[in-house]
């Protein structure tokens, strides 16, 4: 959630950041600063009621013991006038700060200035691209018919246990996909991130902070009869550790990764772009997340596109950097780097992980502050990112490393796996 300040103090910049989305921006912040007017003017007539309140309840006394019964009783009869007026100001006050509060729920996020311009992914820019997609035998196959043929991965199980795009692992499918969570996990931790097992399930309140809520509520599985829901994204119960804490300024920065299960809705179209483990509604993911000074978050930006692209590199995957267009950029985010492997056997990008600074969006509704100079608290920035994503990389590790003698395994997994090829 935008900051108000930020509004007030940089209207310029806020609406330059905010059109790059192809928004109203102008509209937008104007809007924010108009509620935010009635909000302060309800306030002040809800104080100045409070006040004359107060003045005229301990005159009552002093009144009394002059004798001065008459004035006495026209100053308790005041009072009685001025606590209807309270209510009634204090309910205007309180539907001039939600009005505020709903607006400002509803705008995302101010774009930083190196963001650029554009309407949709196609516009996104390709910052670097690394390896050579490797040149595949005669009847290679796709992931999902290799997944088939070698008894790791089979689709349609999970259409029958539970619907489409829930994927079922066997074998060495399923001690694969082991593996590279622990490859995973195994570098964060070496690179200083604090490795946390958090829930898979997420109150409202949780979801709301990190921006899932209200933007993005038909995308999370929700569990009606506890009020619960099920996490799009290890970011959401990691990043929420924080919500509601006053840290001090040398705690930071602080870095954390998690492995979880991700349960997303919107994987419910058709074709060759979404089959197999394109797009599914269950994966598993390690993230990482960090939570910054103001004056560092672009540099640790920058440091958790370096650890994704040195995962990558291990893997042996070629894969490309893309920094987002303003049309493409998530609602909270204030930048965005996707990251992307190519799988030779569909000829095509995968998109297996997206890192993202949030500035102090997230922050302003977590309520995650550090006591900076002379004490005073200031809101802390918060990133995060998919290193990795597994359904995809599973995917352009089986159709990148196929030969005719089997599925040859990465070398930095072997001692993960126990195996290094997969035969029939």
């Amino acid at each position: 959630m935008l900051e108000l300040p930020f509004l007030r103090n940089h209207r310029v910049q806020a609406i330059a950041g905010l059109a790059k989305r192809n928004i109203d921006a102008e509209a937008a912040v104007d809007r924010a600063l108009a509620l935010d007017e009635d909000r302060r003017s309800a306030q002040a007539e809800l104080d100045r009621l409070q006040s004359e309140l107060n003045a005229i309840s301990r005159s009552i006394g002093e009144l009394m013991k002059s004798g001065a019964r008459e004035e006495a009783d026209t100053a308790k009869a005041r009072t009685t006038e001025l606590k209807g007026s309270i209510d009634r100001a204090r309910e205007t006050m309180e539907a001039a700060d939600q009005a505020l509060r709903d607006h400002l729920c509803s705008v995302p996020n101010s774009l930083l200035p190196a963001v650029p311009h554009g309407k949709s992914p196609v516009e996104n820019t390709v910052i670097l691209e690394q390896g050579t997609p490797p040149n595949l035998h005669e009847g290679a196959l796709p992931h999902w018919e290799l997944g088939e043929r070698y008894d790791l991965l089979h689709m349609e199980l999970g259409v029958k246990l539970t619907g489409a795009g829930f994927p079922v692992y066997t074998g060495k499918g399923a001690r694969l996909q082991r593996a590279l969570i622990a490859f995973f996990l195994d570098k964060a931790t070496e690179a200083g991130y604090q490795e946390i097992i958090p829930p898979h399930l997420v109150n409202a309140d949780s979801a709301f902070a990190t921006g899932q809520l209200p933007d993005k509520e038909g995308q999370m599985y929700h569990v009606t009869g506890d009020d619960l829901y099920l996490i799009p994204t290890a970011e959401v119960p990691i990043t929420n550790l924080y919500r509601d804490v006053i840290l001090d300024q040398d705690r930071l920065p602080i870095a954390m990764v998690g492995y979880t299960p991700c349960f997303r809705r919107e994987a419910g179209s058709y074709g060759k772009d979404v089959r197999g483990l394109n797009r599914v509604h269950q994966f598993d993911k390690v993230e990482i997340v960090r939570v910054e000074h103001p004056d560092r978050s672009q540099a640790a930006l920058e440091e958790m596109v370096e650890h994704v692209k040195g995962l990558l590199t291990d893997l042996g995957l070629p894969f490309r950097q893309l920094l987002l267009c303003g049309g493409d950029t998530g609602f909270a985010s204030a930048m965005t780097y996707d990251m992307e492997v190519y799988a030779a056997a569909q000829g095509r990008w995968l998109e297996v992980s997206s890192i993202s600074n949030f500035g102090t969006f997230q922050s302003n509704r977590l309520k995650l502050r550090f006591r900076g100079e002379n004490k005073k608290t200031v809101l802390a920035h918060t990133l995060n990112g998919s290193a990795l994503a597994l359904a995809r990389i599973l995917a352009a590790i089986l159709e990148n490393n196929q030969t005719p003698d089997g599925i040859v395994i990465p070398q930095v997994l072997r001692s993960y796996t126990g195996f290094d090829l997969i035969t029939a």
